[in-house]
């Protein structure tokens, strides 16, 4: 038995090519419209044709058949692609369509997360007020809230007398809550005192 020359080969090669795309092309015609369908079926009849060349003329005439073959092939795979691409064109924008979705979906919870952290926020404000209130009570009575008060014994009317009287300038500044620095500050005569942070209460009754 004689061996094939490269010639044939690529003969066979392309005959197969071309039964291949004539096998893929009928089945994309099943869902395709009958006006697409209609198009492209010549061009599968084509590629049929030159896919079934004879032994005889593969080893005849290798290369026209190859020719005859590949260039069906590529008319049908052009055609193909071509009625293809509206398909795959229509497929990305159902996907980026939900991506849209998916990220709306997400700025939602955002937006849910953001509105529960609102509400504890709400929650946790009359409990921080009352606790600056107990302070300033407790602070203005000089008793803990907490614990209960302590018997003092009393002192000897000399270091009484000897011992000299408290005044503001003497109070640790650092130690006061922030609803006595304000106090403080109003007590003072200061201004714009009312929207300032603990430090800058400070930094001010320092001066």
């Amino acid at each position: 038995m004689a061996k094939k020359t490269a010639a044939q080969r690529d003969a066979e090669s392309a005959l197969d090519a071309a039964k291949d795309a004539a096998k893929d092309a009928k089945k994309l015609i099943k869902s395709l419209p009958k006006k697409s369908a209609k198009k492209l079926k010549p061009l599968v009849e084509d590629a049929e044709d030159a896919s079934k060349a004879s032994k005889k003329k593969v080893a005849d005439r290798p290369k026209k058949v190859a020719k005859k073959a590949t260039a069906a092939t590529e008319r049908l795979q052009e055609a193909t692609a071509r009625l293809q691409a509206p398909k795959k064109a229509e497929k990305t924008a159902k996907k980026a369509d939900v991506k849209k979705v998916d990220v709306k979906k997400t700025d939602v919870k955002k937006v849910d997360v953001k509105k529960a952290d609102v509400k504890k926020a709400a929650a946790n404000k009359p409990t921080a007020q009352r606790s600056d209130a107990e302070k300033t009570d407790a602070s203005a009575t000089g008793e803990s809230p907490s614990t209960p008060p302590l018997e003092v014994a009393e002192a000897p009317a000399a270091a009484i007398e000897t011992a000299p009287a408290a005044t503001p300038a003497d109070v640790d500044l650092s130690t006061l809550t922030l609803v006595e620095l304000r106090a403080r500050a109003r007590a003072e005569g200061r201004t714009g005192y009312s929207r300032l942070s603990k430090a800058a209460l400070l930094d001010l009754l320092a001066r």
